[in-house]
């Protein structure tokens, strides 16, 4: 019977075999679960469930969110996405939101990363500051 730190440590090497060119290849990613779910193992459960938090961390570590007080220009819209694959990789998916609380600015949130450049942010700071 396999520990939980074996059983983390294989879900981990199962994961990095499914990345193609530093993408997740989900060919490859299904080909893994069946493999698991067909092997009938014991530690299998944990394994996958394991897998699945691996992934869930890799999406949200791709996908931005961009939002703005205003409805952003498509040539803004472009650059900023241009800026975040730069950054970030190509595998960044962004979506861009309106939030008219912002007052101005925009706010991007990639993964646990936050860029707070809003009207809000500056007069909580300029609050906090008094």
């Amino acid at each position: 019977m396999k520990t939980a730190k074996q059983v983390r440590r294989e879900a981990k090497r199962l994961f990095r075999l499914c990345f193609v060119n530093g993408l997740l290849d989900e060919g490859r990613v299904r080909r893994v679960v069946q493999g698991v779910v067909q092997a009938n193992r014991r530690a299998g459960p944990v394994l996958l469930a394991h897998f699945l938090h691996l992934m869930r961390l890799d999406r949200v570590r791709h996908t931005a969110e961009v939002e703005s007080a205003t409805p952003l220009p498509a040539d803004l819209q472009a650059s900023v996405q241009a800026d975040l694959m730069r950054r970030y990789g190509p595998g960044v998916s962004v979506s861009f939101a309106q939030d008219p609380a912002l007052i101005g600015g925009m706010r991007v949130k990639v993964g646990s990363d936050v860029y707070d450049g809003s009207v809000r942010a500056e007069l909580a700071a300029l609050e906090k500051s008094f």
